[in-house]
This record gives C-alpha cells, structure tokens and sequence, in this order.
C-alpha cells in the first residue's frame, strides 16, 4: 500500500466523512471516493458504513486508526529533510479551546512566549464548548484547557494547576461591612455563570449542605460578563483566587473567600494522541503548560 493511500485512509478514518476528509487532503469528494474503494478491496473491509446520514467505522476501522497515524507520523519522520526540530523555522497555526477566564490571563504570556522562539506561529483561541470531545478528534482543535470532563477514551491529558473559587463584588458592597459567613453570602443575590442556563453546581451543593440556598438573580455566559455586571449591582460574581488582580482591583472590584467547604477546580489540558509524539505540537503544549503555571502562581500561595 503507497503511502498516498494512507494519508486518505488516515483522513477518512479521522473524518468518518468522504467530503471532511476530501476538505482536509485539498482534493475532490469524487476522488476520495474511488481511493476509498481501493482501501476495501485493500484490507478486505468495508471501513466506513453508512448509518442514517452520516458514516460510521467498522471495527477493523477503529483499530486501524491509531496504528495508520503512527505509521504515517513515522514515514513524515523519515522522510522530513533536518532529524533536529527547531521552533523558529516552524510555520503552523495552533488551536486552543478555553474558558474566557483563562484565556484572558494567560494569552499575552502564551504569545510572548511563543514568538520569542518561533515567530512563524501563529495561535487561534476558541471559546470552551458546551459538549467537548469532538473537536479534538476531528483536528479542528489542538488542544482543549479547563476544567476537563466528557473526554474520548482515547485523548490524552495532562493536570496543569487547581485554582480556588472566590467570590467578588464592587468595592462598596454591603457584604464588606462586616465578617462574611455562609448566611450573609447565601442571602447575597447572585450572578450565575453557564453557557447554556445551568442554575446549580458545586456552590449549590455546598449551601445545602447547610441547609441554605441562594438565589441566582442573573445569569450570564462568561466571566467577564459576570464581573462587568457586579461592578454595577449589587450583585456577587465568581472568579479564580489571584486570576488577574490588577484587574480586578482597576474594575473597582473586590475577592472575598467563599466561606463553604469547596473542592479546588482541576485545570489541565487535553489533546488527540494523533498528536503526542509531534515536535511542533509537544512544544506548544510545553509553553502552554508554562503559560498557564506562571499566570496562576499568585494562587498557589495565597
């Protein structure tokens, strides 16, 4: 089998799609098509099959996938003229998905990092989605940073960091008049934060526990949005301890520790194992990693 068949039995196998995978080889559905023809006859194997409108590997696809990218990344190897890798000769877009809190403390850190050493990079910030997962497998994003969960089996992680809820309101807020305890931060009114309305989590569970409960007054879709409107009301936002305090402090905003029992947040990243053993792809992740280290070590000792 040429290697030429194995770059499209890779795509379409990471695609499940003759036109995804015509798309990301830069040629015709129709030509894809035929190749695809000639990869069954190969392996003796239908590969993809249709199941209502979309397609869907056999068995003997899912095992081929890892082991064709691993064979390819192997021949890319051998055959890329210089064995050294070296960052400023990389030319490469990388993606990154991640919550508007996290991007907003580390992406002028990232970036300066990274064209330090590779000027030729260029990187591409998404919004965290609502269901996580597919965009990784389907190359749309290179790596994925948060509070991770609902991952495929096969992605790779790494934890990076925990960060510690606190709460913020507008500097003159009644709660600073006095000690602020879990009645007086329930009886609060509240900004919730949720992309697609969701009222209740580990705050919720925690007042309950004591037998209390807060009322959320507003609910908005981000972070920033949360303390743009705190700054205005009388309302009290969520934020990460020592997650920009410049900022905060500019906003005329100001943090006060949540006084309930709360389990820090797990902040890591993940990513396809497509790209593991990738030179280019390992080094970003390690600035990334760096990035997001030294933005966050105010949390670490506060």
């Amino acid at each position: 089998m040429d290697l030429n068949l194995l770059r499209v039995l890779d795509a379409l196998l990471q695609e499940n799609s003759v036109t995804r995978a015509a798309e990301r080889l830069g040629t015709s559905p129709a030509a894809v098509s035929r190749t695809l023809a000639r990869l069954r006859r190969a392996v003796g194997d239908p590969l993809l099959v249709r199941a209502g409108q979309k397609m869907v590997p056999t068995p003997r696809a899912q095992e081929l996938r890892e082991e064709v990218g691993v064979l390819l990344r192997g021949c890319d190897n051998v055959l890329r003229p210089g064995a050294a890798f070296d960052p400023v000769h990389l030319q490469r877009t990388f993606t990154v998905q991640a919550t508007e809190l996290l991007l907003s403390g580390l992406a002028g850190t990232l970036t300066d990092r990274i064209h330090a050493e590779a000027p030729h990079v260029d990187v591409v910030f998404l919004p965290e989605a609502i269901e996580g997962g597919p965009a990784l497998r389907q190359g749309r994003v290179d790596v994925e940073l948060g509070v991770l969960g609902h991952l495929d089996p096969e992605t790779r992680s790494r934890q990076l960091t925990r960060m510690t809820l606190v709460g913020v309101a507008r500097s003159g807020h009644p709660l600073f008049d006095r000690r602020i305890d879990a009645r007086r931060f329930a009886a609060a009114g509240h900004i919730g934060i949720s992309r697609h309305g969701k009222r209740d989590g580990p705050i919720d569970h925690a007042l309950a526990r004591l037998g209390l409960r807060r009322r959320i007054a507003v609910i908005v879709p981000s972070h920033v949005s949360a303390m743009m409107l705190a700054r205005e009301t009388d309302l009290v936002a969520l934020t990460v301890a020592g997650w920009l305090p410049g900022t905060t402090a500019a906003l005329g905003l100001r943090t006060f520790p949540i006084p309930l029992d709360l389990t820090p947040l797990d902040i890591g990243m993940a990513w396809h194992p497509r790209n593991s053993t990738d030179p280019g792809h390992r080094w970003f992740r390690d600035h990334l990693a760096a990035s997001v280290l030294a933005s966050s070590r105010p949390v670490d000792g506060a």
